[in-house]
């Protein structure tokens, strides 16, 4: 087996430790109960200040037996995490042959699997992170399924490289059905019909309904994640008339329908926190109360929303700060015209309308600060997957390292002033960088292949993998976020079984002995799923 960076969460639970208590003293004003709650900004259970670091397996119903799970829960949780990110859902378009599944979506009928191979692995999951002191977040669906053009859910997934591997399914992040499974098989188009489409609407709440009854009661449960990623847009094309209202409005809808069901646990979005700062809302902040003297001293201000004009002013100063450091320090390159002795921007550069971005601007069809003020959103979420989306343009002074790391920086401080302004904790539910190590394993989430398998090393350093962590999550703590999730966990000496998502010799982009986890193997052990983030 290659080497592999097994990076866990251990580094970031002892520096969020190293600030504050995970745990603070029950205070008289908190009502003392077994489910996470919120207070303001913060979450609380039993009476007590609950701030965590945690860490996504979204793998962890597939594993071969139930020794496994136990192992993984068990070491998840020795090394100070507190909450683990899962997939509730497993959708398949034909009953496998072998393997986990938790729903069948097949010619616009579904069919839920409570079976030992189905929701009892679910079940699994739930009562051992109890055992081990571990909450569980529950993510009911996924935005992405790009391996929908291999219609029957069992298929194996090919993936380049140096040698051929073929995957098999749930190995990927992707490859669990999902919002597009349920477009194709009702007979529908456009990704965002699965939001529009009352159908679908009614087939969704089915399953959810299944699902979050079965731990009404479970003080394990964190919070009901209604899905992983949602927006506009997937592998399906969109139709065109999604908009943000469209998706705040369908987060309202289900939110509503599971607090029907469910009075005791949080619900979340699960978006990545793009931003619409000129959108209207259908949710808007309260009015601005009238001036008040100043808070006390160690007390938090409320702070308003992010707004067009502050982006656009944050950025222009910082470049100018950027560049005139860049000067001195020498490294300067000059890109415009030399007029009697000076430079001056090009006509090109004069005539650029500065423009927030597409992760602020509402092309994704997602305002996460509307979503997050809909009553039944206890918390807000976002995610930082800087390999995979953009959060703000490249300054020209910095080194492209430097640009990831303060893009980074920029988009936790804009996500928590926004979780500020609405008054609600926030998340951060996965983030991620890909190190040179696992460019070969590293899938986009809107793919099923991996690009950079044959090229020169992608990534950054293990190092700068490191720092960049390091860097985010001290602004993270400095920001007061109430929990951080590290994208992905990474587990060795899982048991191997052919035809599974724990497969023998298989290991990521190269398979041990030759072989590709589809045929018989003298392989016993296996490792977890890999997508370029473990």
């Amino acid at each position: 087996m290659k080497d592999r960076c097994w990076f866990t969460v251990g580094g970031l639970a002892a520096l969020l430790l190293s600030g504050l208590a995970v745990a603070a003293p029950p205070t008289a004003k908190r009502s003392s109960s077994p489910f996470v709650q919120t207070d303001g900004t913060s979450f609380t259970v039993n009476g007590s200040k609950f701030r965590y670091v945690g860490a996504n397996s979204y793998w962890l119903p597939v594993l071969n037996t139930e020794q496994d799970i136990w192992n993984t829960l068990g070491n998840i949780s020795a090394v100070g995490a507190k909450v683990v990110r899962v997939w509730a859902f497993n959708d398949v378009a034909t009953t496998p042959s072998n393997g986990t599944w938790f729903q069948l979506v097949q010619n616009g009928t579904v069919s839920i699997n409570d079976g030992p191979n189905g929701l009892q692995k679910l079940d699994t999951v739930v009562q051992m992170a109890q055992q081990h002191g571990l909450y569980v977040t529950l993510t009911l669906t996924n935005n992405w399924y790009p391996s929908l053009s291999n219609s029957t859910g069992s298929s194996l997934q090919s993936r380049g490289g140096t040698t051929e591997v073929t995957l098999p399914r749930n190995y990927l992040s992707n490859d669990y059905g999902g919002m597009d499974l349920y477009v194709h098989q009702f007979g529908l188009q456009y990704h965002d019909q699965f939001y529009t489409d009352q159908t679908i609407l009614n087939a969704f709440q089915n399953f959810t309904s299944q699902v979050v009854s079965r731990y009404v009661n479970s003080p394990a449960i964190f919070s009901w994640e209604l899905a992983n990623d949602p927006r506009c847009g997937s592998t399906f094309p969109t139709s065109g008339s999604c908009t943000t209202e469209t998706i705040t409005e369908w987060h309202a809808t289900m939110a509503q329908y599971i607090r029907s069901i469910d009075p005791n646990h949080l619900i979340s979005s699960g978006t990545q926190g793009f931003m619409c700062t000129d959108c209207p809302k259908l949710y808007p902040l309260s009015p601005t109360p009238t001036p008040q003297p100043s808070p006390a001293p160690g007390s938090k201000k409320r702070s308003g929303p992010v707004t067009t004009e502050q982006l656009l002013r944050k950025r222009a100063e910082s470049r100018r700060l950027n560049r005139r450091a860049a000067k001195l320090a020498g490294k300067l390159k000059e890109d415009g015209i030399r007029v009697r002795g000076r430079w001056t921007a090009t006509a090109t550069r004069r005539q650029q309308a500065p423009e927030v971005g597409s992760a602020s601007d509402g092309s994704y069809g997602v305002d996460s600060q509307d979503i997050m003020n809909i009553p039944d959103i206890n918390f807000g979420t976002f995610q930082l997957f800087p390999d995979q989306d953009s959060y703000a343009p490249n300054d020209p002074s910095l080194s492209s390292y430097q640009n990831v790391v303060n893009s980074g920086v920029d988009w936790i401080t804009n996500q928590a002033q926004s979780a500020n302004a609405v008054g609600k904790p926030l998340v951060m539910t996965a983030f991620g960088l890909v190190t040179q190590n696992n460019s070969a394993d590293f899938v986009p989430f809107n793919m099923t292949t991996a690009p950079y398998a044959t090229e020169d090393p992608y990534g950054v350093t293990n190092q700068q993998q490191t720092d960049a962590y390091s860097t985010w999550l001290n602004t993270s703590v400095s920001l007061n976020l109430a929990g951080m999730v590290q994208y992905q966990w990474g587990q060795q000496n899982l048991t191997a079984e052919t035809g599974t998502t724990i497969s023998p010799g298989l290991t990521g982009i190269t398979p041990s002995s030759g072989t590709t986890g589809t045929s018989s193997n003298s392989d016993t052990t296996g490792v977890s799923p890999n997508d370029g983030y473990s």
